[in-house]
């Protein structure tokens, strides 16, 4: 059997091998929208396909359904085998150059031979590639320095450490005397937990020094394209960034277009085509002559052109944040600023860097009203995990720092506990019960199949002692892929138990997926934002999971630490 995301990369790889063929334009477009669709699925594939209820999906035909059921129950494709050995397979290695597109690489094929990298060098330094239509010397001189950093370009970076890059960079933009308004686009705006590139827009009349400056920004390894209107750099890390600038009444249409993502961007096309519009990211242009197509003062009002209210970044990504905006149902976003308190953090009692008062201290800096001590069981001897003795110390120490008063936040007993491998916990229920909460968490065993991983966090979550649980997938981003579990029955077991899934908010993890959000609140699953702290500064974490509930369209009512000390101890059952 295919899982959910191995197929989506089989219809990505189908549309790849048709436009390399230079098929229709129309077929390749519903293999890609068919990966997207997929891609953010979150009902279950196998009852939609037993009910028949997938072919209802908008954008799902019957080919597409067709070929996705046979993925589902075989795992093989016939048509995608065949389409496969028609493309020579080093051509695959060729279209991760960056600058190569389905057609450049069609044209090399077919006009040069290249079927590989070493053919592709190889025509590059004899001045062949230079000679092509469309291509150029700059194009294959860029296309050499390709193939050497090739390995570095390739990958995508977590979101916060884009974003180490990018802040300073829109800051100095916004500094600059000929700049009026500069703004991050992409993914980075649309908060996605990883980044391929950046983008800036800017809004200006005199391009020149502002392009000179960015070229020159410190840390740039290597310039790309240096253009009157664009240019592209990249750093020493492989993160490209490319500028945009523009006149001051095309920005906000620029903004719009190049934060994306593509699916709402064609969806915003199609409706302003209803209503006698062209949409680029140059702005609004009348189909009729006799109609006058509107300016934008702000992105608000790009969006009320075509009657919409404005729709935040993170939801923009082609899964019905059009249709909720004109129907008045956006849901009113979490904000940073709605926490109270958080839990899942760690001590020096087991892998963490600071002390129980240290962590208080901390906390009482940022203004919460409780923390959550929740330091590993003794199961995960390789982070020091507490026996039964150290914990009841541990709850003393507590118990003793809150009656004396010396920090407003109050510390609430914790543990995460290890999920064992037969779902039971890593403590007896009357330890546990005397805690003020528990997260259970899986450490070990990543390799169970599907079905016994998940049976073994439902056994967790139907425990009565367990309150949360912690990074359900696993996942380390860029490091570690997620094990496999059925998140909807995870989800549904929650629903059912009363049980809070954490939105675990190191950036490594970001773990439950944002995909699955709308789904847990429809069920009535609380998200809880946890930092999953071993650090002082870990708390700020946080930050990067409200981005997340954010993009899974998540409210404060539907998330459990934006309620005071007194309702959290109430749910708790301790108050």
């Amino acid at each position: 059997m295919m899982e959910k995301a191995q197929i989506a990369a089989v219809l990505d790889e189908i549309a790849l091998l048709l436009e390399l063929n230079d098929e229709n334009p129309f077929k390749i477009r519903a293999y890609s929208s068919g990966a997207r669709i997929l891609e953010n699925l979150t009902e279950d594939l196998d009852e939609l396909i037993r009910t028949g209820r997938l072919s209802e999906i908008p954008g799902m035909g019957e080919a597409l359904v067709d070929k996705i059921t046979t993925l589902r129950q075989t795992g093989t494709l016939p048509f995608h085998q065949k389409l496969r050995a028609t493309i020579p397979a080093g051509l695959f290695e060729v279209m991760q150059i960056q600058g190569l597109g389905p057609k450049k690489v069609r044209a090399l094929w077919k006009q040069l031979g290249v079927e590989d990298l070493t053919k592709l060098k190889e025509v590059c330094e004899s001045g062949a590639v230079a000679e092509l239509k469309g291509f150029g010397e700059k194009t294959q001189t860029k296309i050499l320095e390709g193939i050497k950093n090739r390995v570095a370009y390739a990958k995508r970076h977590r979101w916060v450490d884009a974003a180490k890059i990018a802040e300073p960079i829109l800051a100095g933009l916004r500094a600059l005397p000929q700049v009026k308004h500069a703004e991050s686009a992409g993914s980075m705006r649309r908060s996605r937990e990883t980044v391929g590139d950046l983008d800036f827009i800017v809004a200006s009349s005199e391009p020149a020094p502002i392009m000179a400056w960015f070229v020159a920004y410190p840390g740039v390894k290597e310039v790309t394209a240096h253009g009157e209107t664009k240019s592209s750099v990249r750093f020493e890390n492989g993160l490209q960034a490319d500028l945009r600038v523009v006149p001051e009444e095309q920005f906000f249409f620029a903004l719009h277009h190049f934060t994306g993502s593509k699916e709402h961007n064609v969806a915003m096309r199609h409706r302003a085509l209803a209503r006698g519009l062209s949409m680029s990211e140059w702005g609004f242009k009348a189909v009729d002559e006799n109609q006058t197509a509107p300016g934008a003062k702000d992105e608000a009002a790009v969006f009320a052109a075509l009657g919409l209210p404005w729709i935040p970044p993170e939801l923009r990504e082609g899964l019905g944040e059009i249709e909720a905006s004109e129907a008045q149902a956006l849901p009113k976003l979490l904000e940073l600023s709605d926490l109270k308190g958080a839990f899942h953090n760690h001590t020096t009692a087991s892998d963490g860097e600071h002390t129980l008062e240290e962590m208080a201290a901390a906390a009482d800096k940022v203004g919460w009203e409780y923390l959550g001590i929740s330091d590993h069981s003794k199961s995960s001897f390789q982070a020091h995990g507490l026996d039964e003795g150290r914990l009841l110390q541990q709850m003393e120490a507590i118990a003793k720092l809150n009656a004396s008063k010396k920090f407003k936040v109050r510390i609430l007993t914790g543990s995460e506990v290890d999920i064992l491998r037969d779902g039971t916990l890593d403590y007896a229920d009357d330890l546990l019960g005397r805690l003020d909460f528990v997260v259970a968490s899986v450490h070990t065993l990543f390799n169970l199949d599907s079905e016994a991983q998940t049976a073994r966090i439902i056994r967790a979550i139907e425990s009565e002692h367990v309150d949360m649980v912690g990074h359900v997938t696993g996942r380390l981003l860029n490091r570690r892929e997620p094990y496999a579990v059925d998140l909807t029955k995870i989800i549904d077991a929650a629903a059912a138990n009363e049980t809070i899934i954490e939105l675990n908010s190191n950036p490594w993890r970001l773990d439950m997926d944002w995909r699955w959000w709308r789904r847990a609140a429809e069920k009535g699953v609380l998200c809880s934002i946890n930092p999953d702290a071993h650090h002082q500064d870990h708390l700020d974490f946080v930050q990067h999971g409200v981005r997340m509930a954010r993009k899974g369209w998540l409210t404060k009512d539907q998330v459990f630490n934006t309620r005071s000390l007194a309702e959290v101890l109430r749910w708790l059952g301790r108050a």
